[in-house]
This record gives structure tokens, C-alpha cells and sequence, in this order.
């Protein structure tokens, strides 16, 4: 029940009330602050008036606390991100929860922790993007490179994490509009970044290469290419998950590893469950796969830990999610092939199914986008490979040969 306590001027005349919802306490035993809220009655009420109004907004407000609502006005930005936390865990993949939790801790709360939600305006949020622009760039070992300054995408990122922060508060009512819109602010421009993709010349001498691959990483390339998967995407992927008869792969769980942790499984991307058609020299390779998986398990007896996974560690445990990327960039070095990110396996296998025709709505089908417009982004790679081609032509057939010489020098 809501504890109410009359707040009085310095005449003892009742002015307002304040409506008290306590939370318990913490994991460590430590009494968590209460939400409060204050009632002012309207001038000229009755004390009947006042004391049923005072109730209703006693209740309700208990109400709306105990749905998560967190309705105290006066709640500082360093405590409702505690609340938003607790809230956002359920729908942010692991990695992304430990990265906003990491900026909030780092970054939001010592820049703007000690204010009111209500109190903290776009001029505020102007001033954070600043500070971001000042923060020096750190290397992956977490050193400061001297003299450069944090990236605009990534002050963007940052400054996501925050706008996320605030539409959790105006979606809970505590706030009537977030102070960190996007056209309220000034941010940094971003140059949006050149997709790298392999062409199909690469592309078809890199499953030449594969060749000379074990079963287990060629698999894994082919389908990354076929199938336009995300790494933790294929990672997760198991044997139940093919459908050899439709020559299909349903794609319906990622895996996440986060530092110092074990790996875990989450729900694709998006939560875009899709099954995707393949062609049969993948299902050959899961096959072949199977069977060394069988022989492995039978040599190893009960050191095998099946988990019917495609893509395992010597025992038969699920795939570091990580590894794929390190095995690739070895794998470029050894055949001397032009170094691309794993990723770009992704961003070609989309590609060239665009250069071959294929429907952008099929493509951000098999991709698993949520919205149309992550898929578009590959229409530039197609508007370039247009212009290169028109160039192409023109000094084919129609330069002299020495305009020739000069284009191609």
C-alpha cells in the first residue's frame, strides 16, 4: 500500500502530499528509494474532495509503479537508468546490452547522471555530443591514439544509447517528449561507409582455395556465401536445421559471446526466423560434415558432447562465434587473396544476387532485414559497378588506343 504524508507550510496549513511506493530492497540488502509523487489539491476542494482524490492518485500511482511505470517526477537520469536497464535487458541481444550498459556507466551517468529526467533539455544533450566530439580515440587495447578524436558514426552510436534511454521514459510517462531528438540537435555527419564485397571473380578463387580446406571450414565459407548468413547465425546452425529433401536451412537462433563468458544462444537478428533455399554442393559439404562429426564422436567416446552443432570445437561444443573471423582472415593470408572482413561474405553473397537479378524483396528475405532499407544500401554497389562498367565500354570501343593507354595508366 502507498504511504502518504501531508507536507504543511509554516502556518501548519496542509499544501500538498507526498505519495511514498517503497521498493524493497537490493541484491546486497541495501533499501532501494522509494518512488514518491506529490499531490496538490485544486484550490477550493473540500476535505472529502481532497481525501478521494488523494486516494485515486495514491492507487493509481501505485499501479502504474508496480507495472514498471516508475512515475516519480523528480527521479534522477543515474536511477531511472538502473530502471531502463532492467527494462531493456529482455529485448537487447547480449552484445548490445553490454554495450549500452557500459556507456551508460562510462559515458551518460557522469555526464548527465546528476539531473532531473524532467529537468534535462536538447541543450543538455547538445552539450554531451560535445564532450563526445573531444573524447580522444582509443585503440582496441584501449591505449589513446594522441591527437585523434572519436569517429562521427560512433558519436552517433553513443548518443543512440541515450535517445534510447529517454523513449523509455516518454513511453513510462515520466517525460512528454524526449530532449534528445534527433532534429533538435547538431550532430556530426557521418560519410556513409564503402560496403567491401569480394566480386565473382574472387569469389569464385576463394572456392577454389577452399579446396584444399578441412570439411568444417569450407562448409562454413560456402554457406556464409550461399546463404548470406550472419556469423553468429552460422555458428548456431544445426544439423537438425536442414532439410535435405527441399534443399533448405532454417536459420532461427544466433550465437553470442561476450568477454570472459560462455557462449549462449539468442533468437536471430530482428528476430527473423527464415528458411533459406541452398544449392547442393552445400548440402554435400553438411554431409560429408555429418558423417566426420559421427567419426569424431565415435573416436572420442564420451568426451563428445553432442549438440547436433554444424560448426564445433574439437569435442563436439559449439563454435566460438569469434573464431570464424580469425580462421577467415588466415585462410585470405595463405592463399594470398585480398583481405575482406567475414562480414563481406554477407555483403557479396547480397550483391551478387542483386547483379544476377534476384528481387531486393528476396534478397532482404534471405538476409533476414527488418526493413527494407538496410537491404537498399546494396543498390550503391550496383550504381557504381554501372558507372565502372559504362567506363569500361567506352574505352573498349570507342578511345583511340592511345586515350586508351592513358585511362588505364
Amino acid at each position: 500500500m502507498a504511504a502518504i504524508t501531508p507536507r504543511k507550510n509554516k502556518s501548519g496549513e496542509i499544501i500538498s502530499y507526498t505519495i511514498r511506493v517503497y521498493r524493497g530492497y537490493d541484491s546486497s540488502g541495501n533499501r532501494l528509494k522509494p518512488y514518491t509523487m506529490t499531490y496538490k489539491p485544486e484550490p477550493g476542494m473540500t476535505a472529502k474532495q481532497v481525501e478521494k482524490e488523494l486516494n485515486r492518485q495514491a492507487v493509481q500511482f501505485e499501479e502504474k509503479c508496480m507495472r514498471g511505470g516508475v512515475a516519480d517526477p523528480t527521479i534522477r537520469l543515474s536511477d531511472f537508468c538502473e530502471k531502463y536497464l532492467e527494462i531493456a535487458k529482455g529485448t537487447l541481444s547480449p552484445t548490445t546490452y553490454a554495450f549500452y550498459q557500459e556507456q551508460i556507466r562510462s559515458l551518460i551517468v557522469p555526464a548527465l547522471g546528476h539531473f532531473k529526467l524532467k529537468d534535462i533539455t536538447a541543450a543538455h544533450v547538445q552539450q554531451y555530443i560535445q564532450q563526445l566530439s573531444e573524447m580522444p580515440k582509443s585503440t582496441r587495447a584501449g591505449e589513446k591514439e594522441s591527437g585523434e578524436t572519436i569517429s562521427p558514426s560512433t558519436i552517433r552510436r553513443y548518443l543512440t544509447v541515450l535517445q534510447s534511454i529517454f523513449k523509455q521514459a516518454v513511453k513510462l510517462g515520466l517525460i512528454p517528449e524526449t530532449p534528445a531528438k534527433t532534429e533538435k540537435l547538431t550532430i556530426p555527419k557521418v560519410k556513409q561507409p564503402k560496403i567491401e564485397i569480394f566480386s565473382k571473380q574472387e569469389a569464385a578463387q576463394m572456392l577454389a582455395c577452399l579446396e584444399t580446406e578441412d570439411i568444417q571450414f569450407q562448409t562454413l565459407i560456402q554457406l556464409a556465401i550461399f546463404m548470406g548468413a550472419r556469423r553468429g547465425e552460422l555458428v548456431a546452425l544445426k544439423f537438425s536445421d536442414v532439410d535435405f529433401e527441399q534443399s533448405k536451412i532454417t536459420i532461427e537462433r544466433a550465437a553470442v559471446k561476450l568477454k570472459g563468458q560462455k557462449t549462449v544462444i539468442k533468437p536471430p537478428k530482428d528476430y527473423e526466423v527464415r528458411t533459406v533455399t541452398v544449392n547442393q554442393s552445400c548440402l554435400e559439404l553438411i554431409k560429408l560434415l555429418r558423417v566426420e562429426k559421427a567419426r569424431e564422436a565415435a573416436r572420442l567416446g564420451t568426451q563428445w558432447i553432442n549438440g547436433g552443432w554444424l560448426f564445433t570445437t574439437w569435442n563436439g561444443e559449439i563454435m566460438n562465434p569469434q573464431t570464424p573471423t580469425k580462421q577467415f582472415s588466415k585462410f585470405l593470408e595463405r592463399h594470398g587473396l585480398r583481405h575482406r572482413k567475414f562480414h563481406s561474405l554477407r555483403h557479396t553473397s547480397a550483391t551478387l544476387l542483386l547483379y544476377a537479378g534476384v528481387n531486393i524483396k528476396q534478397v532482404q528475405g534471405r538476409l533476414g532485414h527488418g526493413d527494407i532499407e538496410t537491404t537498399n544500401k546494396y543498390l550503391h554497389v550496383l550504381e557504381e559497378a554501372d558507372v565502372e562498367a559504362a567506363k569500361a565500354l567506352d574505352i573498349m570501343l570507342l578511345q583511340k588506343p592511345a586515350e586508351k593507354e592513358k585511362n588505364i595508366s
